[in-house]
């Protein structure tokens, strides 16, 4: 018995392990034109929900907006800007049709990218004809 109950105990304990080990961070941000840079005059704004999970490296997201002066081109998270900067593109996030809100999905970080969006240097950008510099942004913060 004292043996049976030993083993559960470890099967238990391993199984949790892993749980244990998974840490995962939340960030969000609102989208508005004002934080572009330059800053846009749009009627557009939304919200944007970036989840991370940093034992695996993977990010999982939803981004919602309205009011765009035309349809989304693209949506990109950028890493490596503070507010009021701009960088590149680090994880896509639609393109197109795919841009379309709500967007959903989830894709790879590198520790760098993770590292900035850990230190406030990523962003959310939404795209435009229009505005082809990103017509909508959100900083993300924890």
């Amino acid at each position: 018995m004292r043996k049976t109950a030993l083993v559960l105990g470890l099967l238990a304990a391993v199984a949790a392990w892993p749980m244990a080990q998974a840490a995962l961070t939340a960030y969000k941000g609102t989208l508005s034109g004002a934080t572009e840079v330059p800053p846009v005059t749009t009627a557009g704004k939304g919200t944007a929900a970036v989840n991370v999970d940093t034992a695996t490296k993977q990010a999982s997201w939803r981004v919602d907006y309205s009011g765009l002066s035309g349809p989304a081109t693209a949506a990109h998270i950028h890493c490596g800007a503070a507010a009021g900067a701009n960088s590149g593109v680090a994880v896509a996030l639609g393109a197109g049709p795919t841009a379309a809100s709500p967007m959903s999905g989830s894709g790879a970080m590198t520790d760098a990218q993770l590292a900035d969006l850990a230190a406030g240097k990523c962003y959310v950008n939404i795209h435009t004809d229009a505005n082809k510099g990103g017509e909508l942004r959100a900083q993300l913060a924890p």
